[in-house]
């Protein structure tokens, strides 16, 4: 049965993962993102990692993509636009420091967090609970935000990246030859 499971939510990550790429429809693409995350909450009820499951579903399938439809639908993707008029002139500029900022922040993250990469930790562990009942809590923010904060980083960074990527396919080209 956990072949079967296992092989059911795999061909819906697989089956999302490529509607996202090879969908024209902007709206389209990001339906079979929630395709691939529900399959990958799929994998995490699999592994008994319920909590997971339902922030996978809960925040990215509901809160983010929402989102993506959100700023499609924001900027119409019946519009069609001259791609060449930058409606900003000093944008690419910008786009540039900004690049060259984020990947100053993701090396000064890989370089405070590299010890953390090559070491296997055993997990949140409560030696000292007691009575207060946010210790796991305390615990698994600490765990982010020191010993994975690269992974932190890199997510941060893949969500606008995504959000970039669906701004631009919004984006309807105009002129002759292009249909």
């Amino acid at each position: 049965m956990e072949l079967f499971v296992f092989t059911c939510a795999s061909i819906m990550v697989l089956v999302g993962a490529l509607g996202v790429i090879f969908r024209k429809h902007p709206v389209h693409a990001a339906l079979s993102l929630v395709l691939t995350l529900f399959g990958v909450a799929v994998l995490f009820v699999a592994q008994s990692a319920e909590f997971l499951a339902a922030v996978q579903v809960i925040v990215y399938a509901g809160a983010i993509v929402i989102l993506f439809l959100f700023v499609i639908m924001l900027l119409g993707v019946d519009k069609a636009e001259d791609l060449r008029v930058e409606p900003l002139a000093s944008q690419r500029w910008i786009a540039a420091l900004v690049g060259i900022g984020m990947v100053g922040l993701l090396s000064a993250a890989v370089v405070s967090s590299a010890d953390v990469l090559r070491a296997r930790g055993d997990g949140i562990a409560s030696p000292v609970a007691g009575d207060n009942p946010d210790a796991n809590i305390q615990q698994l923010a600490n765990s982010i935000f020191s010993d994975y904060v690269f992974a932190f980083e890199i997510t941060s960074v893949l969500l606008v990246v995504a959000v970039v990527g669906t701004v631009m396919l919004a984006r309807r080209r105009t002129g002759k030859g292009l249909a």
